[in-house]
């Protein structure tokens, strides 16, 4: 098992042989606007996992879904020859649904923030059902207000008489 940081660097490395190789073009005129956003290679560097995103509709993305598979073969010989590693890994061209992801968070995200203000709204115009504060509380008398009978009165609750 190699060490994490030399995979790493190796992801980062086919990362831009490949992003380089496509942006000098292929012969496929199915690739639409593809963009490289990750690589992914395993412990033993036997294989890559390449995530891609495609600006445009449905059928850009398949057919540049079709470009990169039939083009695996050149960018693996491409990768191959500008990395330093005895194997070179296989390529695995994997669609990132980061952006859709990214768009479906954010109309969550607005819904989230409407029901809030509609919340804020209601409870700004609220009225309690009952009392303010339905909790009975002891009663805290001052001495001022206790005179002498108040405390026969309260000695003789007290007493049970």
């Amino acid at each position: 098992m190699a060490d994490p940081a030399r995979a790493r660097k190796l992801a980062d490395r086919i990362k831009v042989i490949i992003a380089k190789r496509l942006e000098r073009g292929l012969r496929d005129p199915r690739l639409g606007f593809v963009t490289i956003t990750d690589v992914q290679v395993t412990g033993d560097l036997q294989h890559a996992s390449v995530f891609y995103t495609v600006y445009g509709t449905d059928e850009e993305r398949e057919g540049s879904a079709a470009a990169l598979k039939a083009a695996t073969g050149l960018l693996r010989s491409e990768v191959g020859k500008n990395i330093t590693a005895r194997l070179t890994p296989t390529l695995e061209f994997i669609l990132d649904a980061i952006p859709e992801n990214a768009a479906h968070i954010e109309g969550l995200l607005k819904q989230a923030r409407e029901r809030d203000t509609e919340v804020a709204g209601l409870a700004a115009s609220a009225q309690y059902a009952g009392d303010e504060d339905p909790y009975v509380k002891p009663r805290e008398l001052l001495d001022a207000e206790i005179d002498e009978d108040d405390l026969d009165e309260l000695k003789d609750e007290d007493l049970g008489d």
